[in-house]
């Protein structure tokens, strides 16, 4: 990277660390908050798939919208909103208001999201793919893993409300950072191009993008599982903590966050698709495990399993995508269809949950999981197999 480039690079992973920091003091705590007032397992899925929704309606808006206007405007707006919401949560008393604000909230992630993986993706250099999305990603997981941690900690000395603000004040620090260190929308790669995008058609059209999409939404429905109802599940089965809750989600974040650079790395010098592969099989026997667990140091192992599975695919997986945006020229495009992938996988887990905590048994949803899971290999498999009948290279040869 040029010296430009790596100041950009800095300032986003040090936006995203914070702002993700804020979001996680308190996600982990909804639930277990909602559930004190009273919300069904329905209700606490609306409050996580009402976010997840409006992201994902939102996201071919704006992510189409920042390759032709630029990031920065998006990635300011957008965490200026965070920053608002945020302090709106403090004056919300019942589940109703809380599932209006996630819907907000979705707004702003659908601004912030693609943006900020597309200007990443314009300054990656080519044949790193994997190492830099790696690092990048490292800074949002660590931000996530020290979040709940904090999270717990505060809801159990002060109060949730005092997370909300801590959230607020995250947010509004990445906001400044942004507007303040990125440099001039007219200097960035994708304004100076003067070139439209591919249009949405040519790209649903592309297997290997499908198969991206399936699979990222089979590995987030999981996501949406673990940090839906794992903090439910873990009190009324065994009667955790707030700050006990904190740190089970932190394990499997942090674990996941820290193997992101090392299996980019790798990714760069291997077959990208294969190490996709092998991460998914990984996610699936751990949220099979879930449904076994006996106590605390059960959850504890099967999560960390589980954040291991997730970086190995995450890093290889975006490797690929930042690969497709710079062969399409559609960047923000294509980090907007990965992150709808994201939105729906995330909401369809959570309303899974939800509803076998209702019908079912909690714990048999981590079960259900695990088969989405399997699922989302198999169809990436499939899609992998056509690309490379199509070009007669492995991802990890020069092909885009």
């Amino acid at each position: 990277m040029i010296r430009q480039d790596k100041k950009i690079f800095a300032t986003l992973s040090f936006s995203m660390f914070t702002v993700v920091t804020g979001v996680g003091i308190v996600v982990p705590l909804l639930p277990v908050y909602a559930h004190d007032l009273g919300a069904s397992g329905f209700y606490i899925a609306l409050i996580f798939s009402s976010f997840s929704f409006s992201r994902t309606f939102f996201l071919p808006y704006f992510g189409r919208r920042s390759d032709i206007m630029g990031r920065k405007p998006y990635i300011v707006i957008g965490l200026f909103g965070y920053a608002v919401i945020s302090m709106a949560f403090v004056q919300s008393t019942d589940v109703r208001s809380l599932i209006g604000l996630r819907f907000v909230q979705g707004i702003a992630s659908a601004m912030i999201m693609p943006a900020v993986q597309a200007y990443i993706g314009d300054i990656t250099p080519k044949n790193h793919e994997g190492k830099t999305m790696g690092l990048f990603n490292m800074s949002a997981f660590i931000g996530l893993s020290i979040g709940p941690l904090m999270g717990g900690v505060i809801n159990d000395y002060f109060s949730l409300e005092s997370s909300f603000v801590c959230m607020g004040v995250f947010s509004l620090i990445a906001c400044l950072s942004s507007l303040i260190f990125l440099p001039s929308t007219k200097t960035e790669k994708v304004v100076s191009r003067d070139r439209e995008p591919v249009a949405w058609k040519t790209l649903l059209k592309d297997r290997m993008l499908a198969g991206l999409f399936a699979f990222r939404f089979a590995h987030t429905a999981c996501i949406g599982i673990i940090w839906g109802f794992l903090p439910v599940f873990a009190k009324k089965e065994f009667a955790v903590s707030g700050s006990g809750i904190g740190v089970l989600v932190m394990l499997g974040v942090m674990v996941s966050g820290f193997v992101q650079t090392p299996m980019g790395m790798i990714a760069d010098r291997r077959d990208k698709s294969l190490m996709t592969l092998a991460g998914g099989v990984v996610v699936c026997i751990s949220m099979f495990s879930f449904e076994w667990v006996k106590g605390f140091s059960d959850m504890v192992y099967a999560n960390i399993l589980f954040g291991m599975g997730g970086g190995m695919l995450t890093a290889s997986l975006m490797a690929i995508a930042v690969q497709k945006g710079r062969q399409t020229k559609s960047m923000g495009s294509v980090m907007a269809m990965m992150t709808m992938s994201q939105s729906l996988g995330m909401m369809t887990g959570s309303l899974i949950a939800g509803w076998m905590m209702d019908i079912f048994e909690l714990r048999q949803a981590f079960s259900l999981g695990s088969l989405v899971m399997l699922i989302g290999v198999i169809i990436f498999f499939i899609s992998r197999h056509y690309e490379q009948k199509r070009t007669g290279l492995c991802l990890t040869e020069k092909i885009f």
